[in-house]
């Protein structure tokens, strides 16, 4: 049997390279520009090897009991990782995928195919112009994970943005995005007012290191327009190798502090990672 090679293209974005995982078979890592975008196990789509990925995943493990089939909007497709998830463990979801990149999305059917009875449909579009033409309370969850490099686009950071994801969303449903910052968090505590503005209940969940302000990296926001509740998510992400902390209520509103809503006007994208912070060999 031949081994796997790496698979090269030039994709909308920069370069983008399949590397094959050689400790797990028909397992590859996607990056683009050497910034890790998404890790898929072809055999295994519950296995989830980015601890960012994991806490979306108790998310969506939390949103309904057991099994049962959700409505999903994901803003950012990479390889379909977390598509993949909700596909396998809970059969019948109906999910629609956004990804910008077309070149890449041509990639990854080609090298990384879908179950045939996924239920996964994959559009190319942007993200902000997909969400602003879904239909109202469509959605039982939008997961945004859309990085231009390894930045938020701008017009993904706004206020403005953060109603129509509002408007998407049923009574119960949830929004969760995958963001990245450091201290003094100005870009985090900016998109925690954004979301405020919309939305009822809010909590983040990240590393204690993260949240602590000692070192950049991911943090997941959370916001709904029902309370979330934030105990099973909690116990589910204390438990995992990297354990992380669930953030809401007062310590939150600490957080935020004094921060003001963005419009789309004053919007700028995320900031830029420190050199290393995100990169492969």
């Amino acid at each position: 049997m031949n081994e796997p090679i790496p698979v090269i293209r030039d994709v909308d974005r920069g370069t983008a390279r399949l590397l094959p995982d050689v400790d797990r078979d028909r397992a590859w890592l996607l990056t683009v520009d050497d910034a890790p975008q998404s890790y898929v196990d072809l055999d295994d789509p519950t296995y989830l090897e980015f601890e960012y990925v994991r806490r979306l995943a108790h998310v969506v493990d939390c949103a309904a009991p057991p099994d049962t089939p959700l409505d999903v909007l994901h803003l950012g497709g990479g390889a379909l990782t977390l598509p993949r998830y909700v596909a396998a463990t809970r059969p019948g979801s109906r999910q629609d995928v956004v990804e910008a990149d077309r070149e890449l999305l041509r990639m990854v059917r080609e090298h990384l195919p879908l179950p045939d009875d996924s239920k996964i449909a994959v559009h190319a579009a942007d993200a902000r112009a997909r969400l602003e033409a879904a239909p109202p309370k469509s959605a039982d969850l939008v997961v945004a994970d859309v990085f231009g490099g390894s930045r938020v686009p701008a017009h993904l950071t706004s206020v403005e943005y953060a109603k129509v994801a509002g408007r998407v969303l049923r009574d119960d449903g949830i929004y969760a995005a995958n963001l990245a910052d450091s201290a003094p968090f100005a870009f985090l505590r900016s998109q925690l007012a954004n979301f405020a503005e919309t939305f009822e209940e809010l909590a983040l969940i990240g590393e204690p290191a993260v949240l602590r302000g000692r070192r950049f990296g991911n943090v997941v926001l959370l916001a709904s327009h029902a309370p979330i509740d934030a105990a099973p998510l909690t116990r589910r992400c204390a438990a995992d190798a990297f354990p992380a902390r669930v953030t809401h209520g007062e310590a939150l509103a600490r957080l935020v502090g004094g921060a003001r809503p963005v419009r789309d006007a004053d919007a700028v994208a995320s900031p830029e990672p420190p050199a290393g912070a995100f990169t492969v060999g």
